[in-house]
């Protein structure tokens, strides 16, 4: 990889071209495109296989399973939340004209904090909606126990989560659903895509009801839904995806491994490492920069864009400082101490299953150097 070549943040994960369009003959075929075809029936049940949940729905985009999951829970009221993730989490919150409820999160996780979860809860509190961000779980167990104390339901957003599991579990079986997004930029991608998680057929039932404009029948409408389903050219590349998406992982954790071992005696320089029985799919690489590094997070985010190289400061800044939610009480910078901190802090390096020695090397000696 030459000094020229452009280093972005991710690559996407891409299938055998011809194996895809091998599929495509046979979509091309059978004459269905959309609306629980053949492909997006076998995904489903792949990746509930692959997961290890029991209902799984599929989705055109990570977004659309947030909301509905909202929709088929019938939450009302207030929804405690996380600052400290992709706009898509609150977003999903204001769409349904729920009020979200910030509270501050864990400096070693970037999680939501639990223990900061408990004052946040008013009589007019239905949920919880925490985001396994960068794919580290969330302390499900203490969550878990407020919401059962206060009578709260769980929407996870496990976006970056996976394949992740705690203690040889999915982390997608906690609370009371998840959603996944396969956007190009994830671990595991459909171009565009998401799914929701739940635990029950009647659920999954109504979350399918949800996304086909509340139909179930050919004129029976049950609920007010949208249309969020997910075609056939996408689920058939996501069939051929699943096929080599450990072999991708394995390959992002050797990446991990290399900017570990090249940083770790970096002074100023913090990074997550691996956690005792979480098995870990490596969608971030973050470091987090203080004054001790010598020059700031964003002269070094300059620095390596001066080498072609493109970083990202996942989250920065904080969804609570944009302008449709700056003004609730909970985005209060004072009530966010950790969660400020950690967007003035962090820079995710590249990190794809594709990123040779050459490319790490080179962002490694931007980073280690400063020049």
């Amino acid at each position: 990889m030459s000094e020229n070549k452009t280093i972005t943040v991710t690559s996407p994960l891409l299938p055998s071209l011809n194996e895809f369009k091998t599929l495509l003959d046979d979509i091309w075929d059978r004459k269905w495109l959309t609306n629980n075809g053949h492909y997006h029936k076998e995904l489903e049940k792949a990746l509930a296989e692959y997961l290890g949940v029991e209902y799984i729905s599929l989705f055109t985009n990570g977004t659309l399973p947030l909301i509905t999951a909202l929709q088929a829970m019938k939450i009302t009221g207030e929804v405690i939340t996380t600052p400290y993730s992709f706009v898509a989490t609150t977003h999903s919150i204001w769409w349904n004209g729920l009020k979200p409820v910030f509270v501050d999160v864990e400096e070693e996780t970037g999680n939501i904090n639990p223990e900061k979860i408990e004052a946040a809860i008013t009589p007019h509190t239905t949920a919880i909606m925490p985001v396994h961000v960068y794919g580290t779980p969330c302390n499900m167990k203490r969550i878990q126990e407020i919401a059962d104390i206060y009578g709260l339901k769980i929407i996870y957003d496990a976006a970056h989560a996976f394949g992740v599991k705690k203690d040889g579990e999915s982390v997608l079986k906690a609370g009371d659903m998840s959603t996944l997004s396969f956007h190009a930029t994830k671990v595991y991608n459909t171009i565009e895509g998401g799914a929701l998680i739940c635990h029950d057929e009647a659920t999954k039932k109504r979350i399918d009801y949800l996304k086909n404009f509340g139909f179930a029948g050919e004129t029976t409408v049950v609920a007010p839904g949208i249309n969020s389903k997910m075609d056939e050219i996408r689920s058939a590349y996501g069939l051929l995806n699943l096929k080599q998406v450990d072999d991708a992982i394995a390959k992002r954790q050797a990446v991990a491994n290399k900017y570990r071992d090249a940083l770790k005696d970096v002074s100023g320089i913090r990074f997550l490492n691996d956690i005792e029985g979480v098995r870990h799919n490596y969608a971030y690489f973050p470091i987090f920069i203080n004054e001790e590094y010598g020059i700031s997070r964003d002269e070094l985010y300059a620095k390596l864009q001066e080498h072609n190289i493109f970083g990202r400061r996942y989250f920065y800044p904080l969804i609570s400082t944009f302008s449709a939610y700056k003004g609730l009480e909970s985005a209060d910078p004072r009530n966010l101490p950790i969660a400020h901190k950690q967007a003035d802090q962090v820079l995710c390096l590249p990190m794809f299953a594709d990123l040779d020695e050459e490319g790490a090397n080179r962002v490694i000696d931007v980073v280690r150097n400063k020049r």
